[in-house]
């Protein structure tokens, strides 16, 4: 009864949290709206080989991994709010240089600046979650802030191939600036308990030198990062080759529902997941989310119908998306506090 008692008295989400969340989704969103069309824009527009668009969409991913660890050592130093009111900054402008009529080499360009914008945003609202969920919910709060992930990962491949069918891509870069727009205002009212931290008198950094890689790893995430790296590769060869094999499979209407059946099996699930995770341990969740996980391999393998790519986007939900709030939520409790943006800088590298 306590516990329970205990629980009720710390709610999730409070005004922070939730625009928090809402910043979270507003980038995930405006990262997948473009994701799976910048590819066949970029051959479209430029008459780009298939490896020259690839690169197109892989450099915002190489933009992401040096905003993280450009990020990391800096959240401690200007706070996290700070850092995301700058990197949104960041992250307008970047979406209007793709409005610029340039060559493909800019459009390169564009898209590397603007994975490292992302980075440094999504760097910031991940830190922002792990201070101001409650601490007896730490669990189940990041349960719930990884659904703005899913519901970007969703809405944003829909959206996006939807449009492009109907309407010019510059319709989807205009909905990106505003988008970009409408989170920075609202980033505004987000209030966080963060002490900025001195590097010469906190952290014991006095004797160490200037670079140190403990500045951006915190050793103790390192086995689950690992874990999660392996997972995601699974995600990732889904989210690049599902067009594809869906083509090949005559399933291009069933394949855009996929993830529509992948973030509806999250929404349902992540809750429940989160508080078990916080009654007993994430052992509970992880396993199951591991069968789960090979299952939508299976049902995508078998897949020469629509019901089993959507069932096969439903097991990913159930598995991958739980699998990936077990494991944030693992390496926040191993880690210590002042390792936590260390921690939050190592998970999303993976």
């Amino acid at each position: 009864m306590t516990n329970q008692g205990s629980l009720n008295k710390s709610p999730i989400f409070t005004k922070s949290f939730t625009i928090n969340f809402l910043v979270n989704f507003i980038v995930y969103l405006c990262m997948y709206l473009l994701l799976v069309v910048i590819a066949g824009y970029s051959k479209q527009a430029f008459d780009a080989s298939d490896s020259l668009a690839g690169l197109v969409v892989g450099l915002f991913i190489v933009g992401s991994l040096i905003g993280r660890f450009a990020t990391g050592k800096f959240v401690n130093q200007i706070g996290p709010k700070r850092l995301l009111f700058i990197g949104l900054i960041a992250l307008i402008i970047t979406q209007l240089l793709y409005f610029i009529d340039g060559s493909l080499a800019f459009l390169i360009f564009v898209r590397l600046i603007n994975g490292i914008a992302t980075a440094v945003v999504t760097t910031a609202t991940g830190t922002i979650a792990a201070y101001v969920t409650p601490v007896n919910r730490k669990s189940e709060g990041i349960s719930l802030f990884s659904l703005s992930l899913v519901l970007g990962t969703a809405i944003g491949p829909f959206l996006g191939m939807l449009l492009i069918t109907k309407y010019a891509i510059d319709l989807l870069f205009i909905i990106c600036v505003i988008l970009g727009i409408l989170g920075l205002i609202i980033s505004l009212f987000i209030k966080v308990d963060f002490e900025v931290t001195n590097n010469k008198t906190e952290t014991n950094v006095i004797d160490k030198p200037s670079f140190s890689i403990h500045q951006f790893i915190a050793k103790e995430a390192i086995p689950v990062a690992v874990i999660m790296l392996l997972i995601g590769v699974t995600y990732a060869s889904i989210l690049t080759y599902l067009q594809a094999f869906a083509l090949e499979r005559h399933l291009v209407t069933a394949a855009s529902y996929f993830f529509i059946c992948y973030a509806i099996a999250s929404l349902i699930t992540r809750p429940i997941a989160g508080r078990l995770m916080d009654d007993k341990n994430e052992n509970i969740i992880v396993y199951p989310a591991f069968i789960m996980l090979f299952l939508s391999f299976v049902c995508l393998i078998s897949s020469y119908q629509s019901w089993l790519i959507l069932l096969a986007g439903a097991c990913l939900g159930l598995g991958y998306g739980n699998l990936s709030s077990a494991m944030q939520s693992i390496a926040i409790k191993v880690s210590p506090r002042l390792n936590m943006v260390s921690r939050h800088l190592l998970f999303t590298l993976v």
